[in-house]
């Protein structure tokens, strides 16, 4: 296979599996999708270069796909 499409595959692949949550830590997306790290990091990266998703810092961060509203953003952390 040829690298581009193996990195299109992977992203697509990474795409669906973050439509199905609201939001994940980027480290565990690969145990997800049962991917090597190293690759999902990079396709995570080409991602938000893209603009297709991107990373929340709240108080750790996170990735969402881009524009995909979080129902407990702006709620106070409980202690």
């Amino acid at each position: 296979m040829i690298l581009g499409e193996v990195g299109e595959e992977l992203e697509q692949k990474i795409l669906d599996y973050l439509s199905t949550v609201t939001r994940v830590k980027a480290r565990q997306v690969h145990k997800a999708i049962k991917e090597d790290k190293k690759l999902v990091d990079k396709a995570l990266a080409n991602l938000a270069n893209k603009d297709k998703i991107e990373y929340l810092y709240l108080e750790t961060s996170y990735v969402k796909l881009k524009g995909k509203d979080i129902p407990d953003a702006g709620k106070p952390v409980k202690e």
